[in-house]
């Protein structure tokens, strides 16, 4: 080692014992708003998730000459959403063929199978589905694509299946006629070809349209973005917010006010409004958003909340204090007004049993299950499966 190297780690090691000492001597109050060690609950990174193992997947059809950027922006997110304890996202990497894709860059990329091999089962159950279909292409999207590819792209559509493509794979998806009646957002290069070849379709200049089934993207660093709103839309902005502090990625204004806006409304319902009150989850103390995170993606397995503690870095004291003075409850009754809203917008939004929703949000006995939510909503569970979402007809009515 060379005397610069000595003193640059000596300074190094002196600093951070210096930070240390100083991390050491900090107050109750100051280690409750952000633990410094491991940002995260769990330090190391997760084996990678089958599909039967994750509650989501996202199956990749990755096009000859796709864009390497895209398909690590668009994994990223899943792989850190899955440190926070839950086995949430897998993901598959197919191809046509079923053989290696090289990139735009030259790095040919092993894949998991070929495209029509995975069946219409594994992408469509229902309202319970699981997988999601995301098609990756860049330079020259018409080249590799035949017309059994074409084929089954609408066939899955024609089924419910829920399409997503970026880059210039909105080209493939509207060679197939899955993008009529839906906006589109691609590559800013490619709108004008897309356009001369699709008149009839709306172009809009977003980094990303979600509409329905149909998720289209511009490619590139705003695939992140596209994760994250996919995180939102599953497991509320807490979550997303966490992800993105990871990986050093900062959600746009509008994204995270619209998330909080409408998204997280919805998810903490009409009673209480605990994080949709206010402008943005970012005005939260870091501890009481890990926390939520925390429980966002551990809804149908609830956790004692002396782990919610654990995994946000947080003594019990603490955090009770944080939630009591943030959200006027506890963290035990907070978590458990999550899964209760959780249940309700199951019921209201499917056809599943009481007792499958009772379960889908952690509880074992449906009697326990049918008065907690009765007491938060003011109405048998039944009742809600019954009517939907709509809110109970007045007495004067």
């Amino acid at each position: 080692m060379s005397d610069v190297d000595h003193h640059l780690h000596s300074d190094v090691d002196s600093h951070a014992n210096s930070h240390a000492n100083r991390r050491a001597n900090r107050s109750e109050d100051s280690e409750a708003r952000w633990p410094d060690s491991h940002p995260y609950p769990r330090p190391d990174s997760p084996p990678l998730l089958s599909p039967d193992q994750a509650e989501h997947t996202l199956d990749v059809w990755l096009v000859p000459k796709f864009s390497m950027l895209t398909l690590f922006c668009l994994l990223e997110p899943l792989r850190v959403a899955n440190r926070f304890g839950r086995d949430l996202f897998a993901w598959r990497l197919l191809s046509a063929d079923g053989e290696a894709v090289t990139a735009s860059n030259g790095v040919r990329i092993d894949v998991d199978g070929r495209l029509s091999e995975v069946t219409e089962a594994d992408w469509y159950q229902g309202l319970a589905s699981k997988g999601r279909l995301m098609v990756v292409s860049s330079y020259e999207p018409e080249a590799c694509i035949g017309a059994e590819d074409l084929a089954l792209l609408k066939r899955l559509a024609a089924h419910g299946v829920w399409h997503g493509g970026v880059d210039t794979a909105p080209f493939i998806l509207a060679r197939a006629g899955v993008l009529e009646g839906y906006p589109v957002a691609l590559h800013w290069e490619s709108v004008p070809a897309f356009r001369e070849e699709f008149p009839e379709l709306e172009v809009r200049a977003d980094s990303y349209v979600w509409e329905g089934g149909r998720l289209t993207g511009s490619g590139g660093a705003a695939s992140i973005d596209m994760m994250l709103e996919w995180i939102v839309t599953l497991y509320g902005p807490s979550l997303a917010e966490a992800v993105g502090r990871q990986i050093v990625h900062s959600r746009p204004a509008e994204a995270r006010g619209a998330a909080t806006s409408q998204q997280a409304a919805g998810r903490a319902g009409a009673s209480t409004g605990w994080v949709a009150d206010r402008a943005s989850p970012r005005e939260l103390p870091r501890g009481v958003l890990r926390a939520l995170a925390v429980m966002e993606a551990n809804l149908a397995q609830a956790l004692p909340i002396p782990d919610v503690c654990r995994l946000a870095g947080l003594s019990q004291r603490q955090l009770t204090r944080l939630f009591v003075q943030e959200f006027g409850e506890t963290p035990k009754q907070c978590y458990l007004n999550m899964r209760l809203d959780q249940a309700q917008r199951i019921l209201a939004d499917s056809r599943i049993a009481v007792t499958e929703a009772a379960v889908a949000v952690g509880f074992s006995h449906l009697a326990h299950f049918s008065r907690a939510y009765r007491k938060r909503f003011g109405e048998a569970p039944s009742v809600t499966a019954r009517r939907g979402l709509r809110p109970p007809a007045s007495a004067e009515g």
